[in-house]
């Protein structure tokens, strides 16, 4: 029985692979957080991974306040990047297999199309540089793991945009959001089921895959799914993000292209609006 050991295991991704634990009984899953693994104290991520000698790391664990990080640089670059360069180190001297979840904020957002595992990153925001850079140290240390890029990443667990609009739509009467950031938002109930089917496969390709849902959409559109789904009456407005600004630079469009990962692996991504009825109807009691 192979031992799997999850950081970040109280997040959006770790609850979720917490959920569908029980469907891989051939795993033995030891799941962690900040508490018992916090990955800003480089002594314990080490005291801690040999205590457990797990044959696989999944690390769900990130600094993912995107504008608190403009300011917050060391502790998000202590999560984002040195933490992770540990976490390679200690997979490759044990001989553990490493999963490690980015993000689309590495890339600038300049691109005409959907953005490829080998498109050259330019992250404009201290949160995506902190992630490249956990990319770059991930695949110097351990050439072996596995990093799977994803992007606006919602579910039932957690804060995210889906239950802060369904929060807002029962308070206000009109909402503005933004309508010129383009990309496809990533139920973390199927990044966890991709994961686990990449574990659970015969076969282990290195290297960087891109895994959102389907479909291309801005976060105004989202909004107006939401409240669709939701059968909200709030009005909802579009603004562009010029009128909403924040103190880390958004990329304007961040579509990732999944070709990689359907062609290697046979994961076909689920349509990201039959995913969000699906997490909407587990928010109802």
């Amino acid at each position: 029985m192979k031992k799997i050991l999850v950081t970040g295991a109280n997040g959006q991704l770790g609850s979720e692979i917490k959920m569908i634990a029980s469907h891989y009984p051939h795993f033995d899953f030891i799941f962690t957080d900040i508490d018992d693994f916090p990955l800003d104290q480089t002594e314990v991520i080490v005291a801690n991974f040999n205590r457990i000698q797990p044959d696989i790391v999944i690390n769900c664990a990130a600094y993912t306040a995107v504008d608190k990080a403009e300011q917050d640089t060391v502790v998000a670059d202590a999560i984002n990047h040195l933490a992770i360069a540990t976490l390679a180190s200690l997979c490759t001297v044990s001989g553990a297999k490493l999963v490690h979840v980015s993000t689309d904020y590495v890339f600038d957002g300049s691109s005409p199309v959907a953005y490829k595992e080998e498109d050259v990153p330019n992250p404009k925001s201290v949160y995506g540089a902190t992630k490249l850079a956990g990319e770059i140290a991930c695949l110097k240390n351990c050439p072996e793991s596995i990093i799977i890029r994803t992007a606006w990443v919602y579910s039932e667990f957690g804060n995210n945009f889906v239950k802060t609009m369904l929060r807002l739509m029962s308070e206000r009467d009109t909402l503005s959001v933004v309508n010129d950031q383009i990309g496809s938002p990533t139920y973390a109930a199927d990044l966890a089921q991709v994961i686990l089917t990449i574990l659970d496969s015969t076969k282990w390709e290195s290297g960087i895959y891109h895994y959102s849902n389907a479909g291309e959409i801005s976060w105004f559109d989202f909004a107006k799914d939401i409240k669709e789904i939701a059968h909200k009456t709030c009005e909802i407005k579009g603004i562009p993000a010029a009128d909403y600004p924040t103190p880390a630079e958004r990329p304007a469009y961040s579509l990732l292209d999944k070709s990689k990962i359907k062609t290697i692996y046979g994961i076909e991504p689920i349509d990201y609006k039959v995913s969000l009825k699906i997490m909407m109807e587990r928010l109802t009691p």
